[in-house]
């Protein structure tokens, strides 16, 4: 019941509406952001396309996001999970952008440049999960 309280919670409060099936153990927040798509090549990130900035690697299939350092210090951290708006399942945050961008996600289509294409820019809603215990 507890649980069900929680999932109402955060689909009336969320900027989304559709609520995907949550871990537990997180409080969960919503946010407004722009997102882009990119490749693991070199020519989009740097000379070494599939190891990230928190020296994570990078493989074709795996859901992963990039965020602007502002939303570092709003708690999305090193693999911190993100509910993106338009996409299914849970991604986890594995790479950080230059810091010239504000308020920006980056999600990571392995080395699919059409899928990236299509995403293009976009202003989605995302919800993300804080530890409870942080």
């Amino acid at each position: 019941m507890k649980r069900f309280y929680f999932l109402m919670i955060l689909w009336i409060f969320s900027c989304k509406n559709t609520v995907e099936t949550v871990p537990d153990g997180y409080n969960w927040h919503s946010r407004t952001v722009t997102a882009t798509a990119y490749n693991s090549l070199a020519n989009q990130t740097d000379a070494n396309p599939n190891i990230t900035a928190f020296g994570d690697s990078l493989q074709p299939g795996l859901k992963y996001i990039a965020v602007s350092r502002d939303l570092l210090a709003l708690g999305l951290k090193h693999n911190t999970p993100v509910i993106i708006e338009g996409l299914e399942g849970i991604y986890l945050v594995k790479d950080k952008m230059h810091s010239r961008w504000r308020n920006r996600i980056d999600v990571y289509m392995g080395e699919d440049i059409k899928r990236a294409k299509k995403w293009g820019r976009k202003r989605v809603c995302i919800d993300y999960g804080i530890p409870i215990d942080e």
